[in-house]
């Protein structure tokens, strides 16, 4: 049976770069990207596109039953910072969408699923530190829990009832082709625009707070490594560590300026500071890399010579 996927939160900052590559992979035809609304973008205009409400299990059972879907990934999530801000729907909306896709699974409609976790499931009492695949998880913001949360039941339903559920904890992310989408990491997203829009740029966290990031590409090529790997190979079903690349404001300005010289870069830490003090500074994924032979591409310097250049052309 050939593989036919559908994609929940298509239009997201993730799902806008995965729909492309794996309609690059599979076919346009078999890769059926869906989110709340209907864009005017690649993701809508390129392949075929269905209005989907994440929380509206009927909806989701009949997208899969007219596609003849194997393969769900669920991108739909309000991020950490925008999360912060409406507790109770980032709640509703982070763990419905998983339990319907989960259920569904359960119930033989779909083979496989793809939901991705966050670094955002450690907190302050993690240790910092190469943080390890297990260790102490105890969130303190509303995303870190609903992750957490997801978590638990990805492995619960994967032991119960054999539900094929995969996951990768997702550092934050940098990407050229979308904006950023109201997370802590997304600073460093910003700071390339601003870099070459006004050569300067205020940061929203200290200079010397150090997070685990990941150029796109490396994010995309981890998420269909996971979805390919032989069943066997996946022995976490929790969800993956995954890292690349750690660096603090202050080492993502200077790489800037080896390509801007005369950019600078100002700290005014808001709300997001606390955030990111609960999160790791770098991550230990060797279980990753053992189990499913995990490798990055990008370094620093890589990533930011890519953005500077494709930036500049947009």
């Amino acid at each position: 049976m050939s593989t036919k996927i559908l994609i929940i939160g298509a239009c997201g900052q993730i799902g806008t770069e995965l729909t492309q590559k794996l309609r690059s992979v599979y076919g346009t035809d078999n890769v059926i990207a869906s989110d709340i609304r209907k864009l005017d973008n690649d993701v809508v205009n390129d392949g075929i596109f269905e209005v989907v409400n994440a929380l509206d299990y009927n909806q989701i059972e009949n997208l899969i039953e007219k596609y003849h879907i194997t393969d769900v990934y669920l991108m739909a999530a309000l991020l950490s910072a925008t999360a912060e801000k409406n507790p109770a729907f980032a709640w509703d909306l982070n763990m419905n969408s998983l339990f319907h896709v989960l259920n569904l699974a359960k119930a033989g409609k779909i083979k496989k699923i793809f939901w991705p976790s966050s670094i955002a499931v450690f907190g302050p009492t993690t240790p910092r530190d190469n943080t390890p695949q297990y260790t102490v998880m105890e969130p303190s913001t509303v995303y870190g829990i609903s992750k957490q949360s997801g978590e638990r039941w990805c492995e619960y339903y994967n032991k119960q009832y054999g539900v094929d559920v995969r996951s990768i904890r997702y550092p934050g992310l940098i990407s050229w082709t979308s904006p950023p989408g109201g997370g802590t990491t997304d600073y460093a997203v910003d700071i390339y625009y601003k870099a070459l829009e006004d050569k300067k740029f205020t940061c929203f966290l200290s200079e010397n707070t150090a997070l685990p990031m990941m150029y796109m590409d490396d994010a995309i090529k981890a998420t269909i490594s996971i979805m390919q790997a032989p069943a066997e190979q996946i022995k976490v079903r929790c969800s993956y560590n995954l890292s690349a690349i750690s660096f603090t404001p202050k080492e993502i300005a200077a790489s800037i300026q080896k390509h801007i010289p005369e950019f600078t870069i100002d700290y005014a830490p808001d709300f997001r500071q606390k955030i990111a003090d609960s999160w790791p500074a770098s991550i230990d994924d060797s279980v990753a890399r053992q189990d499913w032979g995990w490798k990055n591409d990008f370094d620093m310097e890589r990533m930011t010579s890519v953005m500077l250049e494709n930036l500049a052309k947009k």
